[in-house]
Parts: structure tokens; C-alpha cells; sequence
């Protein structure tokens, strides 16, 4: 007795749900009826100018480096490169292991996100920035937004601590910060990252630093 009167329930749900879903296709449906040609030709024009803005973005963003992951060789350069570009993820690495899981993540996340320069310093060779930045672990993303550093991702502690993590998980990292555009659902494995404790952290004391 109890079953059926949830199953009831469920049902006058199921039936509300669907009523609105099809009182709002037609709504949509009696608005388009009720455009004539002059609407119909502004909306087409409307939408042939975002598309030409669109195609314009993605011209400067190219033209700027974006979709590629590209190094750079000298610490003047790291100033231009945020300068130019309003979304930058910078990679602070070394000649390691873990640096190298990270240079395979976000060469495909370049490709991928056009919007944001991708970019790699050596550490080692930059030591005014991994002073002013205080960059310690390695490897270390500095998110920058309007050249500014706006958040880190220290190590792959985030990431579940395993250099197994995939691609979509430093991708939804990175969204997270809005330092990319993303609207994909999330495809973190919690299970997978609690059964993985193993640290690929790389410190050095070399990097610590008291300013500012």
C-alpha cells in the first residue's frame, strides 16, 4: 500500500516536470512564430557579428602564442608574456620526472583552451621570479590573471597526490580558478584519489625566500 501511494507521488512529479518542460518549448515556439523577416534578419546579423568576434579573439590569441605550449628562456620575457595576454598558466619546473607528467597535461590543455597562454620557466635559471613568487615545490603553476599571480597549483597534492592524475583533472583545476573556460562536468574519482597517497612533491631550500 505504502509503494504504490510513492509510486503515485512519483508519478504526479514526473507529469508536473514534463508539463513545464513542454509549456516552455511552447512559449518558444509562439515566439519565433511571432518574429517577422526584419527580426529574423537582425538576429542573423547579430549572430554573424559574434562570430566575427569570435574569429577575431581567436586571431590575436594565436598570434600571441596561444595554442601552444611554448618555454620561456628569459626572466624579462615572463613580464611581456603575462602583459599580453589576460590568462596565463606559467609551469615553474625543473629537469624531473614530475615536470615531465605535467609538460604532457597541459601541452594537450594549449591545444584545447586557446583562450589562455600556456607557458614553461626554468626555475633554476629564473631565481628573481622563484624568489618574488616564492616558488618552492616543483613543479608549480602560477595562474595569472590580468598579470597578476591569482592562485597556485603546488605539487600534485591537488591533483591526488600521484603523478597518474588525468588531463580532465588538472583541467577542472584550472577552470576552478577561472583561469580557463570549461563548462564539461567534473570527472574527479574521489575513490581513486583517497586510495593514492604517494607524493611526487620535489622541495628544494634553495627557493624559499622572505620577500615579498
Amino acid at each position: 500500500m505504502e509503494n504504490t501511494k510513492v509510486q503515485e507521488i512519483i508519478e504526479k512529479q514526473v507529469l508536473t516536470v514534463a508539463k513545464a518542460v513542454e509549456d516552455k518549448i511552447d512559449d518558444e515556439i509562439a515566439a519565433l512564430d511571432r518574429l517577422d523577416l526584419d527580426d529574423i534578419e537582425a538576429l542573423r546579423e547579430r549572430r554573424l557579428q559574434q562570430m566575427k568576434k569570435i574569429a577575431e579573439k581567436r586571431s590575436r590569441w594565436m598570434a600571441l602564442g596561444h595554442g601552444d605550449y611554448s618555454e620561456i628562456f628569459a626572466e624579462k620575457d615572463f613580464f611581456s608574456v603575462v602583459k599580453a595576454s589576460e590568462r596565463v598558466v606559467c609551469h615553474f619546473y625543473r629537469e624531473n620526472w614530475p615536470c615531465k607528467v605535467m609538460d604532457k597535461h597541459l601541452s594537450i590543455l594549449a591545444k584545447q583552451h586557446i583562450e589562455t597562454r600556456f607557458v614553461k620557466i626554468q626555475a633554476e635559471k629564473s631565481p628573481f621570479l622563484t624568489e618574488k613568487l616564492k616558488i618552492v615545490v616543483l613543479p608549480t603553476l602560477a595562474l595569472i590573471k590580468n598579470a597578476k599571480v591569482d592562485n597556485y597549483v603546488v605539487g600534485f597534492d591537488e591533483l591526488g597526490g600521484t603523478d597518474e592524475f588525468s588531463t580532465e583533472e588538472l583541467e577542472e583545476r584550472l577552470a576552478k580558478a577561472q583561469v580557463i573556460s570549461y563548462e564539461g562536468e567534473s570527472s574527479l574519482n574521489p575513490s581513486k584519489s583517497s586510495a593514492r597517497t604517494r607524493s611526487v612533491r620535489q622541495s628544494t631550500s634553495s627557493y624559499s625566500s622572505d620577500s615579498e
